[in-house]
């Protein structure tokens, strides 16, 4: 228990990290230890089948996750020459050109880290997790797909198309989910959509504005 106690401190420290972070470094490091340390939490039973199939397919997304959030950070560079996101959101409303590409990859990772469909399966197979693990989970971490949105939002005010993307996902989600949940034989797994539609409906907000 206190092994556990600890990654999630660490998870945790990452997540704080992320939340208070102006550089665009600083938010991809804290963005990727805030998931290995997850991947952690995942194996804590590591002998059992559903718990390493989980994790390794959540370790797959996430790496995904980060690869695009790491392109689109690179493309913010190259574009507006700085690091510090406070700088890079005054020079936004003048060069404007690339911020489509980037919105799209903003949003692709966006999704990919909150659940949204159609990658959003990896949420429910993570129940094999303790239950402690599954709450910081579903209270946290799944959270920062729409924290990262809120937080780029006046960049993707420049790429309209990006915006009418995450309202038509998060839709679609919302829906999907809501219904989904009603079917699941337990409850961890109808939480799981539970947490799946509330997450669709804050990336709906966010493509509304």
């Amino acid at each position: 228990l206190s092994a556990m106690e600890a990654i999630v401190d660490c998870d945790l420290a990452a997540v704080l990290l992320l939340v208070l972070s102006s550089n665009l470094l600083l938010v991809w490091i804290s963005w990727v230890a805030m998931s290995l340390f997850l991947h952690r939490l995942l194996l804590h039973f590591p002998r059992r089948t559903g718990a390493i199939f989980s994790a390794r397919k959540k370790f797959v997304v996430s790496r995904l996750a980060d690869a695009l959030l790491l392109t689109a950070l690179i493309l913010m560079h190259r574009q507006f020459g700085t690091w510090e996101l406070e700088r890079l959101f005054a020079a936004a409303p003048g060069n404007s050109a690339g911020l489509p590409l980037i919105g799209a990859l903003i949003v692709a990772c966006a999704c990919l880290k909150s659940a949204q469909f159609p990658f959003h399966s990896w949420l429910p197979d993570t129940m094999e997790t303790p239950t402690p693990v599954s709450a910081f989970m579903h209270a946290g971490i799944i959270n920062a797909g729409g924290f990262l949105v809120v937080r780029l939002s006046p960049l993707l005010v420049h790429a309209p198309e990006a915006l009418h993307a995450l309202a038509v996902i998060g839709s679609v989600t919302a829906a999907f989910a809501a219904i989904v949940m009603l079917a699941q034989p337990t409850v961890k797994r109808a939480l799981a959509f539970s947490t799946i539609a509330q997450m669709g409906f804050m990336i709906l907000e966010c493509g509304l504005g």
